[in-house]
């Protein structure tokens, strides 16, 4: 099955909601006062880190196996991804009863890949650094038959991933917020344009804004130039659930009309972010599920208003990582634009 080459509009993001009931939680809107004087202002965090499978990957991959013929699912999906998403289309496939492959990174944290093979499916690696993941995947699926599920650039994904906006339209509004900067960790930009289709429809005042960390800002660029452009590396950051090469083609359209610019964070800034996040909120992070937590805390500038929203997209962090950024957790900020803790 070719995924269909356009974004969801607001029935597919509705249609996608009524599959995913039952299947993926509701996580909360978090605040604490440790971090908002930080800020200088209200932090709201979407709490992404505690859905299934530990990240909101795990909206977009039921959408698309949902959304299959059973004669597609009989045949199998093929998905590539760090992790995040590959667990979160192994879960779906395992639900339905459909083989599942995954094209993963080679360097890619062990957690991941071990939750990936423990929810059934077959997992393939490759190096990021040499090796084209599309290219492999063709082969797969030309080989196998597969229906592939891409990570950010597929009409079901983008709207699964979109329920997650719908969510935070709903819980802003629970407390009063109708005006604020939704920062966003993106990678190829499915929660980032999928979350901006579903507020544009749900709550106009809430503006989505991606957030990269340095050296693998794409998004941002591309923005910024009016047109995608494409990292010169494809590995080397902690941040590995959000290291793609250039913006999808899909998704890039979508936030060019309904985002506004992109905010580039350091490592130092992420694991600083997990830290707080863990001392304050009682939340695990991975670095790359905290930039957006980092650029309200650390990029006070970047953001207009008294209050800002940020999507902790996921915690699937190794235990050696998570004590790495526990441990910088109380070293002066090395932005300078932040208060320390």
């Amino acid at each position: 099955m070719s995924a269909p080459r356009t974004a969801p509009d607001f029935d597919r993001i509705r249609a996608a909601e009524a599959r995913l009931a039952g299947h993926i939680r509701r996580t909360p809107l978090l605040n604490a006062p440790a971090l908002d004087a930080i800020a200088g202002r209200r932090i709201w965090v979407k709490a992404e880190a505690l859905q299934h499978t530990g990240s909101f990957k795990a909206r977009g991959g039921w959408a698309a196996v949902s959304a299959m013929s059973a004669a597609e699912r009989a045949r199998g999906v093929l998905a590539y991804s760090s992790g995040n998403h590959a667990q979160g289309v192994a879960r779906a496939a395992k639900a339905f009863d459909t083989p599942a492959q995954i094209i993963m990174p080679s360097d890619a944290p062990a957690i991941k890949s071990e939750t990936t093979r423990a929810l059934g499916a077959e997992v393939i690696f490759y190096d990021r650094a040499s090796e084209n993941r599309e290219a492999l995947g063709s082969a797969l699926m030309e080989e196998r038959g597969l229906s592939l599920i891409p990570p950010y650039d597929h009409p079901e994904v983008m709207a699964g991933q979109a329920t997650t906006g719908l969510e935070i339209a709903e819980q802003a509004g629970e407390v009063g917020v109708h005006e604020a900067d939704v920062l966003v960790c993106c990678g190829g930009g499915g929660l980032s344009a999928g979350t901006a289709l579903a507020l544009a429809e749900t709550a106009p005042g809430l503006h989505v804004r991606p957030v990269e960390p340095e050296g693998f800002d794409d998004m941002t660029r591309s923005l910024a130039s009016g047109q995608r452009v494409t990292n010169a590396r494809r590995a080397g950051s902690i941040c590995d659930a959000i290291l793609t090469p250039t913006p999808g083609d899909l998704t890039f359209p979508v936030l060019q009309a309904l985002a506004g610019p992109g905010c580039v964070v350091s490592e130092d800034d992420a694991l600083r972010a997990m830290a707080l996040a863990a001392q304050h909120l009682k939340l695990v992070l991975e670095p790359g599920g905290a930039v957006a937590l980092a650029a309200a805390l650390f990029h006070p500038s970047a953001c207009a208003g008294p209050d800002v929203i940020a999507i902790a997209t996921g915690g699937n962090v190794s235990p050696e990582m998570l004590a790495r950024a526990l441990s910088r957790g109380t070293e002066p900020c090395a932005t300078g634009e932040g208060t320390a803790a």
